[in-house]
C-alpha cells in the first residue's frame, strides 16, 4: 500500500490499554477523548473527525497561534484541490495566487495571523509599486492576499475583525498613486505579425494564424485535440472545456472557416484523437530534425544525433503549451524580427475590429463568445475612418 493511499485513511479511535482511555492520532499528536468504549468518547471522536477532514486533513488551530506561513500552506491545499478545470488540470488562478503570496510568504511568514494589519498589507502592495508593477495588477493581487484571510475566517483561522481591519484598506487610484497606468491593449499590425514568421515554430505560427482568423483566446485554443473538433458541418466548430466563463456554466463556441480548416488539416491527419494538436514537444522534435538535416559535419565525425542531448534538462519541453510559454514564444520572435513586442492577446482585438467594421458590433459579439456589448466594445474598437465619413456626410 502506498504513502499516499495510507494518508487517505480516517484516524481510527484506539484502546490505551494502561489507562482505559480511548485515543487518535491526527497530524502526528496523540489526543485522549475519554474512557474508552462509552458513548460520549465516541460522540467526542466523531466530532473530532469531523473537524479534522473538513479543515483538510489537519488539526484546527486557534487564531490567536497560527502563523502566516501556516495560515499560506493550509490555503494552498485549498487551492490546488479547488481552482482546477473540469479534466482536473489546474486553472490559471493557481499560477496568480502562486505569485501573490511569494512576498507575503517572504517578508510576513513568520507573523502571527493576528498581527498582520492594514499597515502591513500597505506594506506589501508598496513592495509591488517598487518593482513597477501597474495599477490594475497591484488591486488583483491585494484582492488574492485578501480572499486568503477571507478563507481563513471561514475555517476559524483568522479572526473575523483582521478581515475586516484588511478591508480598510481601498483599491489604488487612477490618478492617485505611483504606480504606473496600464497600457490599453490595441490591434497589432499586421506587418509586425507577419515578421515573425521565419523566427517560430510551425505549432506556435498555427496559433497565431487562427487567432487572427477566429478571434478565439490563447488559452482557448492552447489545448484543442482531435476529438473536440466537429468536422460534420461545411463550417467547423470546436466547443472548448478550457474557456474563462466555464465555471459560470456558458458555452463557448468557436467557428473555423476554410482557411482556419487549411491551417487545422496538416495538424489533424494521422494524430490520435486525444492528442494535443500543438505539442512543444513535437515542436522541439522538429527543430532537433532540421538542424541535423543541415548538417555540415559528415556522420562519422563530431556528436551523433540525440548524444549531446542534457539528460535532466531545467526546462524540458511538455505536451501542450501554456499562456506564457506561447506568449515568451512571439516575444522572443519579435525581438529576432526586430520588431515591437506584441503579445496573443492584441490579435484578438485586431480581429474583433476587423469583424466590427465589416459586420458591425453584433457580429463582433457573436465571434467574440462575449454576453454583454458593453464587454464587446472593449475589444472591437471603432473604426475612425467610418467615423470621419459619417461626420463629411451627416455633419
Amino acid at each position: 500500500m502506498t504513502e499516499r493511499r495510507r494518508n487517505k485513511r480516517t484516524p481510527k479511535l484506539r484502546h490505551h490499554r494502561g489507562s482505559g482511555q480511548g485515543f487518535v492520532e491526527l497530524s502526528g499528536r496523540r489526543i485522549y477523548l475519554g474512557v474508552y468504549g462509552r458513548e460520549e468518547t465516541e460522540r467526542k471522536y466523531h466530532r473530532l473527525i469531523a473537524e479534522f477532514l473538513a479543515a483538510g486533513r489537519t488539526l484546527p488551530a486557534a487564531p490567536d497561534q497560527i502563523m502566516v506561513l501556516e495560515l499560506l500552506a493550509r490555503f494552498w491545499r485549498h487551492c490546488i484541490e479547488y481552482y482546477r478545470h473540469p479534466d482536473g488540470s489546474p486553472t490559471d488562478e493557481v499560477s496568480s495566487f502562486r505569485l501573490a503570496l511569494r512576498p507575503l510568504r517572504e517578508l510576513y511568514g513568520d507573523t502571527p495571523v493576528a498581527e498582520f494589519s492594514p499597515r502591513r498589507l500597505k506594506s506589501l502592495r508598496q513592495a509591488w509599486i517598487d518593482q513597477g508593477h501597474c495599477r490594475t495588477h497591484i488591486n488583483r493581487q491585494t484582492h488574492r492576499v485578501r480572499h486568503v484571510f477571507k478563507w481563513g475566517v471561514q475555517e476559524e483561522l483568522v479572526d473575523p475583525a483582521v478581515l475586516a481591519a484588511l478591508g480598510a484598506v481601498p483599491g489604488l487610484k487612477r490618478g492617485r498613486t505611483a504606480a504606473r497606468e496600464s497600457e490599453p491593449v490595441r490591434p497589432v499590425p499586421d506587418e509586425w505579425v507577419s515578421a515573425i514568421e521565419p523566427f517560430v515554430s510551425r505549432q506556435v505560427w498555427a496559433l497565431v494564424r487562427l487567432q487572427q482568423l477566429t478571434a478565439a483566446r490563447p488559452s482557448e485554443l492552447l489545448r484543442m485535440r482531435p476529438r473536440d473538433l466537429d468536422r460534420s458541418d461545411e463550417v467547423w466548430q470546436f466547443r472548448p472545456t478550457h474557456h474563462k466563463n466555464a465555471h459560470r456554466g456558458h458555452e463557448r463556441v468557436i467557428y473555423f472557416g476554410p482557411r482556419a480548416q487549411l491551417v487545422l488539416r496538416s495538424f489533424l491527419h494521422g494524430r490520435p484523437a486525444d492528442a494535443f494538436l500543438f505539442s512543444p514537444i513535437e515542436a522541439e522534435a522538429e527543430r532537433v530534425a532540421r538542424r541535423s538535416a543541415r548538417r555540415t559535419t559528415p556522420p562519422a565525425y563530431g556528436n551523433r544525433p540525440g548524444k549531446s542531448r542534457v539528460r535532466s534538462p531545467k526546462r524540458a519541453p511538455r505536451e501542450t503549451y501554456d499562456r506564457d510559454s506561447y506568449r515568451r514564444a512571439i516575444q522572443r520572435a519579435c525581438q529576432k524580427a526586430g520588431v515591437p513586442r506584441w503579445s496573443p492577446h492584441q490579435l484578438r482585438h485586431s480581429r474583433a475590429t476587423s469583424v466590427r467594421r465589416k459586420y458591425g458590433l453584433e457580429g463582433a459579439q457573436t465571434i467574440l463568445g462575449q454576453r454583454r456589448v458593453e464587454a464587446t466594445q472593449i475589444y472591437a474598437e471603432a473604426s475612425h475612418a467610418r467615423a470621419i465619413e459619417i461626420a463629411k456626410d451627416a455633419g
